[in-house]
């Protein structure tokens, strides 16, 4: 015969483990509404020209790089100048560009000057007047109807 006090007595475990279940899939249905409401553009409108874009900027990378001598960009902090060389490679060549000054941190302090090499292949670019910091340097020329380009951080 069972006593009153054993048949009174019940054990919380299934209620909890229910209650977990129940808990855990309405965390996954609240997870999934917010999954389903929020806007996913992965692709823009105009993927296919940035792709070309980037394949170009690629393939003008490569071509730099294999030039015979590199292109230099140098920050000389005694003369307060940055030196662009170009490659011997190029001399009598038709070379036409931008020097653009990128300023992560201020975009109002962008701007773009020509590239205007002379008859060794330099040209030098006074930064006296510019903010001290740090800056990305893009080089963007061609030559003879190939395009170059290179990039560099400098600071000062």
């Amino acid at each position: 015969m069972t006593t009153p006090d054993s048949t009174s007595r019940r054990s919380i475990w299934p209620y909890a483990i229910m209650a977990t279940f129940v808990l855990f899939a309405a965390y996954i249905g609240y997870m999934v509404q917010q999954a389903m409401r929020s806007s996913v553009d992965l692709v823009s409108t105009d993927y296919y020209q940035q792709e070309l874009a980037y394949q170009q900027r690629m393939e003008t990378e490569a071509r730099t790089a294999a030039l015979p001598a590199p292109v230099d960009l140098r920050y000389e902090a005694a003369t307060q100048r940055l030196t662009v060389q170009l490659p011997p490679a190029l001399a009598g060549k038709a070379v036409r560009g931008n020097i653009r000054f990128f300023r992560p941190s201020n975009q109002q302090l962008d701007f773009s000057l020509p590239l205007q090499p002379d008859a060794d292949q330099q040209q030098h670019i006074n930064t006296s007047k510019m903010q001290p910091g740090h800056w990305r340097v893009r080089l963007d020329f061609t030559a003879d109807q190939q395009a170059y380009f290179v990039e560099k951080k400098i600071s000062f």
